[in-house]
């Protein structure tokens, strides 16, 4: 069956290549604006196609729901982008969204002329600007773009020029999200512009240098930029333990605002190497000592040592990945919060983070109330943070509020 023989989308739209229809019940997500449709969901197909191509999903009854891009061999099947039957998916659709998410940033933060303080910044965030699959980092005069989905492969000349044209850079660098490539397929060469291995940035009046060939992310974790300088404000007289430091953004902002002495931990030698040159370009006096370590056991090491610090700042990487690792990845966190409780000395100030897009506020408080339990320190939250506004959270897709944050006194 034709699926639009039995309620047609709109007279004059052209139907897509390639029809899905839904299962009972299945519908839902997408009525609330999800973007999602994964292979499960599906009762039939009609028509064929490679990964890229237009699909038209309609529910159970056949009424007509949206369309977005078709992946036939991928557990997310469809990533829905228009609710709207007049729009179709076409090169000028895609370059207006990205359009649209370029100026949203120019609004808040200015054009890059007038960007003297911080001058990197997220321009594109996936599901928040109805481009399921891509972000893209402005660095200076780079933007970084990484891809999450094979279904962009034949769109991305259009994005990527329409990304120069937006932005204003001569030079867009493209980079094949990890999972994403042993999870669809998607091929690691994607074209763009040769990638620059560093780019010097600014950031709160800092000086950093972005590793887009070889960081994490796109480079540098801009999420944090507001954080950083928060936290930094508790930092004037106190010792300060950062774990998990990556570059050590948050060390450089801490010396600045009167830490006493840092010390930062992470696994990675070559971050605990940019994190070192970070403070060589933004020079302190304050003195700082990185140590290369398993974060979890260098914890335990220090309690068992009776070592102490005023500050300490937990930003682990992504713990929970999957729906049903939550349990086991909140036991994580909890183990390594209720460490740092114990290490704080009566008054210090722990900031710890999140950057779990399945592990809401609500289980983050939770986590943090039995590590406070356990530790038997009275612990009371000044601060709740998360992403800065060039992050936004559509409230039809709250899994993009994936970073979050409390600033609490431990006494």
């Amino acid at each position: 069956m034709n699926m639009t023989d039995a309620k047609q989308v709109e007279e004059g739209v052209p139907e897509a290549k390639i029809q899905v229809r839904l299962k009972l019940g299945r519908e839902k997500q997408i009525l609330r604006g999800s973007a999602w449709v994964f292979s499960g969901a599906i009762e039939e197909v009609d028509g064929a196609g490679l990964a890229g191509e237009v699909a038209d999903v309609f529910d159970v009854e056949g009424e007509w729901l949206g369309r977005g891009l078709w992946h036939p061999e991928a557990d997310m099947a469809v990533r829905m982008f228009t609710q709207d039957p007049k729009e179709i998916l076409n090169e000028e659709f895609f370059r207006g969204r990205v359009r649209r998410a370029v100026e949203m940033r120019h609004r808040l933060y200015g054009k890059p002329a007038d960007w003297h303080h911080t001058n990197a910044y997220r321009m594109v965030f996936s599901e928040a600007d109805g481009l399921s699959g891509l972000i893209a980092d402005q660095y200076a005069d780079v933007v970084a773009m990484q891809v999450g989905g094979k279904v962009w492969e034949p769109w991305l000349p259009a994005v990527i020029d329409e990304l120069k044209a937006a932005t204003g850079v001569a030079c867009v660098s493209v980079r094949a999200e990890g999972e994403a490539v042993k999870r669809e397929g998607l091929s690691e060469n994607l074209g763009g512009d040769p990638m620059p291995e560093v780019v010097t940035i600014r950031e709160n009046g800092f000086t950093f240098e972005a590793g887009l060939s070889g960081g994490q992310k796109t480079g540098f974790y801009l999420d944090q930029r507001e954080n950083r300088r928060k936290v930094a404000a508790y930092a004037k007289g106190r010792e300060v333990l950062s774990a998990y430091c990556y570059t050590g953004a948050f060390e450089v902002c801490a010396a600045h605002a009167g830490a006493t002495k840092i010390m930062g931990w992470d696994s990675s030698e070559s971050a605990l190497a940019q994190a070192r040159r970070h403070h060589e370009l933004n020079p302190s006096g304050v003195p700082v000592e990185y140590e290369s370590a398993d974060v979890a056991h260098r914890l335990r090491f220090a309690r068992d040592r009776r070592e102490s610090w005023d500050l300490i700042i937990l930003d682990p990487p992504r713990m929970v990945t999957r729906r049903e690792g939550l349990e086991r990845g909140l036991r994580a966190y909890k183990d390594v919060n209720l460490l740092a409780m114990k290490l704080l000395r009566p008054g210090g100030i722990l900031a710890t983070f999140s950057c779990s897009g399945l592990v809401d506020m609500d289980n983050f408080r939770k986590m943090v109330g039995w590590a406070a339990h356990d530790s038997e320190r009275r612990v009371r939250i000044l601060e709740t943070l998360g992403q800065p506004p060039d992050h936004p959270i559509p409230v039809e897709a709250p899994e993009c509020e994936y970073l979050k944050g409390l600033v609490c006194v431990v006494d």
